[in-house]
């Protein structure tokens, strides 16, 4: 005999296995044990080759074995190349399962707290998730950038082309950023994203998992690390204006300005500073060495790129200013409204103010039966 559930609580029923809604429930443990399965295979010696496809690095250029190949103590280097596409696909699986972690352990626990409406919350989730992951791309794209000394030496963005050799963790970096957008994909379903968002998020990805893979199979790497940590510091601050909009409700305080003035100076900022390095690495610098038309088409990619986000960044402050202009002229009318009430009922306590006590208490009174006579 079922034991039933007591009145007032649901009944926890578990949903059938392979269905939509226990992939949904618990996608992040299934990815977690396939994932597993894969780093046990790179131990047994068997299965080992098989697993090091998936989890390991390739094409290096500098020798497998150090010790014959390669000067003592020289770090490998590697090349571009079609064994990549295995460690994207591992690589994919880990940025669904670091996705859930943060879904879980932060947002979904900020969400409760600040009790959002069902468009802030998809808008937090987004912008959440993005923020951790520009924030991951600027460290790291950063550090890579001034091991390499490129900040310092701008002139090895193009010397040596197409013979641009990257070490260990730049070509890391290169892998997880083309995983963590392919990761993107599955988790609109994951995350029961609405048809109407869902063509926009599509587009994101698909550009940014275009621009990745064009920059790094044409052996772009070194101008293209330098415009993706551009972009993500300006992305990074406008995920941050963006989240503090979404749970401190749009005050106009000092902290909300400068995150807005912010955004704004860096915007217009890393758009020029990525204009001017791609036509100094593409039209000049790599001028005679690359093909002319790979040059051409690098370069107008670029521009075109850049102009669209200043286009869209432009015509959304036109539109807040053009809403915040109506929201002015509308505010005065209801003021003058509200202010003969109040100014009559002030009136009213000051004029009862002056009487005795006796002669209050029959006022209060006679309100009390007028009030109750227009209700019934």
């Amino acid at each position: 005999m079922g034991i039933k559930p007591a009145i007032g609580r649901k009944s926890n029923k578990n949903p059938p296995v392979f269905s939509h809604e226990f992939m949904i429930q618990n996608h992040a443990d299934i990815v977690s044990c396939v994932v597993m399965v894969f780093l046990v295979g790179l131990m047994v010696q068997s299965t080992s080759p098989i697993a090091s496809l998936f989890i390991g690095l390739h094409h290096n250029v500098t020798g497998v074995e150090p010790t014959r190949d390669a000067p003592k103590g020289e770090p490998f280097t590697y090349e571009a190349g079609w064994k990549d596409a295995g460690a994207v696909f591992f690589y994919s699986m880990v940025c669904i399962v670091f996705h859930a972690i943060i879904q879980e352990y932060f947002l979904d626990k900020i969400s409760k707290k600040f009790h959002l409406s069902k468009s802030r919350l998809s808008a937090l989730n987004e912008s959440g998730q993005l923020i951790v992951f520009q924030l991951m791309t600027l460290l790291w794209g950063g550090d890579a950038i001034l091991r390499e000394g490129f900040i310092f030496n701008i002139s090895q963005l193009w010397d040596g082309y197409p013979n641009h050799p990257m070490s260990f963790l730049l070509k890391l970096w290169w892998v997880v950023q083309a995983a963590y957008w392919i990761h993107t994909v599955p988790e609109l379903y994951f995350q029961r994203i609405k048809k109407d968002e869902m063509s926009s998020r599509l587009i994101q990805a698909s550009v940014a998992f275009t621009f990745i893979i064009a920059a790094y199979s044409f052996r772009f790497q070194r101008v293209g690390v330098c415009l993706v940590v551009l972009h993500a510091l300006s992305e990074f601050v406008a995920h941050a204006h963006r989240l503090n909009n979404i749970l401190r409700g749009e005050k106009e305080d000092y902290f909300n300005k400068l995150l807005s003035l912010l955004n704004g100076v860096l915007f217009v900022s890393v758009r020029l500073c990525s204009l001017v390095l791609g036509v100094l690495t593409f039209y000049f610098g790599l001028a005679g060495v690359a093909p002319l038309l790979l040059r051409v088409g690098a370069l107008s990619v670029l521009v075109t790129f850049q102009v669209y986000l200043m286009f869209n960044f432009i015509s959304e402050a036109i539109k807040r200013r053009q809403e915040s202009a109506q929201l002015a002229q509308t505010r005065p009318k209801k003021e003058r409204k509200e202010k003969p009430r109040k100014e009559k009922a002030k009136k009213v306590q000051s004029e009862e103010s002056d009487l005795p006590e006796v002669d209050q208490n029959t006022n209060k009174t006679i309100r009390q039966r007028q009030t109750a006579v227009k209700a019934k």
